[in-house]
């Protein structure tokens, strides 16, 4: 009993909350094709997060896509931006709004989603989806 109890206190210091997750790592770079009609889509399969109920990790990819205007993020400060959820508690349901608002604060595209699917638990997946157009 003792241990169950050292590993919660474990856990409970080292879970962070969203407040915890800043766009300052991401960077941009200047988007030279102006034409409107090229889309960027990304997708990084090895996202993780935890339940903010039980402290147990989530798994799933986050698919992003968007109408760039002048500028696009640079991948590797988005592989940095994910890693900042791998501690933090979060529900599927406001993670990819967060996300979505934190690129769209920093590339201001024409039009984005975020799309986040988690691998099955309980029998059960989801699938949460957040937009934006200007």
């Amino acid at each position: 009993m003792k241990r169950i109890e050292e590993i919660q206190a474990y856990l409970g210091e080292i879970r962070k909350d969203e407040r915890f997750i800043s766009d300052l790592v991401l960077e941009t770079i200047p988007y030279k094709n102006k034409s409107k009609s090229t889309w960027v889509e990304i997708e990084y399969p090895e996202f993780t997060s935890l339940c903010p109920r039980t402290g147990l990790p989530d798994f799933g990819t986050i698919f992003i896509k968007y109408l760039p205007e002048k500028t696009i993020v640079e991948l590797k400060s988005l592989k940095f931006y994910f890693l900042q959820f791998r501690n933090t508690g979060i529900y599927y349901e406001e993670l990819p709004q967060l996300i979505l608002n934190h690129l769209t604060k920093n590339l201001h595209p024409y039009e984005m989603t975020v799309e986040a699917r988690f691998t099955s638990r309980g029998g059960m997946q989801s699938r949460v989806v957040s937009t934006y157009k200007r």
